[in-house]
């Protein structure tokens, strides 16, 4: 006679006719019920020994614990929430990939949320995430609501900031340096003679994107003093943003030789326009962008761009969620990740002239 395993209503393994329960585990492995909750749970110690005894149980019966049990019995979820700001974007689906690869490897599952860089929608799927009693939330997000801060702190949420939030008692923050990669772009353009630099900023109201905006400032102040302040032209973070404010450059009284662009997909937009108006990158006008994203060195030409670490970037913040998860009175940490120029094809030395065809003017480089 075959005996066929099932669950039952509750998430409990059958066998045969006997609904598996935590106590056949705990009875195999020769121990408690509560030793076995805690491996489950990961609620408190048990040696290395005990835990694959349990373990080994758990397999053999084919249990399966009752999440939602386990949600009450724990106050809270193995499930992180994850919020991201645009998946259309490269880099977004590149960390969460390692997000989920790094939470998987500790046991917890992964809530994926694209806000679309609207905050009302970030707020919404906090407050759902907040309902669920996950086990806390990573925030790869440019936009939230100051007071959901706040909201989280009262809540006793886990929270892991993406360069967004300040350190506290539940809360991390992962500082990516932009401005250090900001200030390696403009380095490397001055060096080849670039004295006519302007720069597509990201929406204002984005911390990341007004921290690049002051940096590219700051950066173009410190290499040529005593030039006008470079000209700046806003986007969005997306492909269309960037073709606009190329339209914007191309029609300015002086065209640039060099543009830093707030992201790749800005990047991609700008020199789609650029080529569509005659001038060639990079030997009318040279680009550099910022994150690495996967196309970038697919492109025609290839980026030379800022490289933002994602899959550090991700493992970083699953293990500084993990420490105020797994250790109720560990406060939150902030971690520092560093930035780097990868120079590729889309940058060279400044034009000398434009030739007449190419724009309404002749521009040289002085």
């Amino acid at each position: 006679m075959i005996r066929v395993r099932s669950k039952d209503r509750w998430g409990n393994a059958r066998n045969g006719s006997h609904v598996m329960r935590i106590k056949d585990v705990a009875l195999e492995a020769g121990v408690s019920t509560a030793t076995v909750s805690h491996v489950i749970n990961k609620t408190k110690y048990v040696t290395d020994v005990t835990r694959q005894k349990v373990l080994r149980a758990i397999k053999k019966h084919n249990y399966y614990p009752n999440a939602h049990a386990r949600t009450l019995a724990s106050g809270r979820s193995s499930m992180i929430g994850l919020l991201v700001s645009d998946i259309s974007n490269p880099f977004f689906p590149e960390l969460v990939k390692s997000i989920e690869a790094a939470a998987f490897e500790r046991g917890f599952s992964v809530l994926l949320f694209n806000t679309n860089y609207d905050a009302r929608r970030a707020a919404d799927y906090v407050r759902r995430l907040i309902e669920l009693k996950v086990a806390g939330v990573v925030m790869m997000t440019s936009e939230l609501e100051p007071h959901l801060i706040d909201e989280l702190a009262r809540e006793q949420v886990r929270v892991v900031f993406h360069n967004l939030g300040s350190v506290g008692e539940y809360m991390s923050n992962i500082v990516v340096d932009y401005a250090g990669g900001i200030e390696a772009a403009v380095h490397y353009l001055v060096s080849l003679g670039h004295r006519r630099i302007a720069h597509i900023a990201g929406p204002s109201h984005f911390r990341s994107a007004v921290t690049r905006r002051e940096a590219f400032l700051e950066s173009m102040a410190r290499h040529l003093p005593g030039k006008p302040a470079p000209a700046i032209f806003e986007g969005d973070f997306r492909f269309e943003g960037g073709r606009g404010a190329a339209l914007e450059i191309l029609a300015a009284a002086e065209l640039p030789t060099a543009v830093v662009i707030a992201n790749d997909m800005m990047e991609l937009g700008a020199m789609h326009e650029f080529r569509a108006k005659g001038l060639l990158v990079p030997r009318d006008i040279s680009v550099v962008g910022f994150d690495d994203i996967a196309f970038a060195a697919l492109a025609q030409p290839a980026l030379t761009t800022i490289c933002s670490p994602r899959a550090e970037l991700g493992k970083k913040a699953v293990e500084a969620l993990m420490m105020t998860i797994e250790h109720q009175n560990q406060p939150g940490v902030e971690i520092h990740l560093s930035t780097y120029l990868v120079i590729r094809k889309s940058s060279g030395p400044p034009r000398k002239s434009l030739a007449a065809g190419r724009g309404s003017k002749h521009f040289d480089n002085q």
